[in-house]
């Protein structure tokens, strides 16, 4: 059986999660709390992260570019890295930019701070981070707000890895209530149809305890 280790609010384990589910290819997903470093997943992963991928036949594919890469590799009818190189760099560069940038001006100040710091025994959230977080998250918006516009999709024609990479860390910071939809129409519409999508339904089933997401969190229409 293909086995995912994740966290359910890991916005990189929630991107695999979206790419396997539209690729309608089936998986076990297992919780690995990251922070008590268990030896057995270490092997598996030495860098102790989520995601990992486990496949039928033994083999073990960390980091989640690198379980993307491989299942659109592995298999490809549904192709999400793009066709064309112009494709497939546009594609990369949009990934990029949320997986990295995002993830240390927004995810790492608002979601880390207030999801996995507690949980992890690390302390209170701080209040400058929460304070950094929050104005990253609207020029971000708004980027995203921009792409939309003027794109289908965000990097391009098609729907891709960047538009689940983003959907990703916004539907984790949508469960714990920081993203104001309200301010960015646009990035609202865009996140509204991706978040339509089946391969989307398990992630907005999802409970943690200690959590409630609001109302809207599951809601097509929000």
């Amino acid at each position: 059986m293909r086995i995912l280790y994740h966290l359910p609010l890991s916005p990189y384990a929630r991107k695999v999660r979206l790419v396997l589910a539209e690729k309608r290819l089936p998986f076990e997903l297992r919780l690995e709390k990251t922070w008590e470093r268990r030896p057995e997943y270490l092997a598996l992963n030495p860098a102790g992260t989520v995601p990992t991928l486990t496949e039928e036949n033994g083999l073990v594919i960390p980091h989640s570019n690198t379980i993307c890469e491989y299942l659109d590799e592995a298999y490809p009818d549904i192709s999400l890295v793009g066709r064309t190189l112009g494709e497939r760099v546009e594609i990369r560069a949009v990934t990029a930019w949320f997986d990295e940038r995002f993830a240390a001006e927004v995810s790492r100040n608002l979601l880390y701070e207030k999801t996995m710091k507690p949980v992890a025994k690390r302390g209170a959230p701080d209040a400058a981070r929460l304070r950094e977080g929050y104005a990253a998250l609207r020029l971000h918006m708004n980027y995203i707000g921009h792409l939309a516009e003027t794109r289908k999709y965000l990097a391009g024609a098609n729907l891709s890895l960047a538009d689940f990479a983003a959907a990703a860390h916004l539907s984790a910071l949508d469960f714990i209530g920081d993203v104001d939809w309200a301010a960015a129409p646009a990035a609202k519409e865009w996140y509204a149809r991706i978040k339509s999508r089946p391969s989307f339904r398990a992630l907005l089933a999802d409970r943690v305890s200690g959590f409630n997401p609001p109302p809207h969190y599951a809601d097509l229409d929000f």
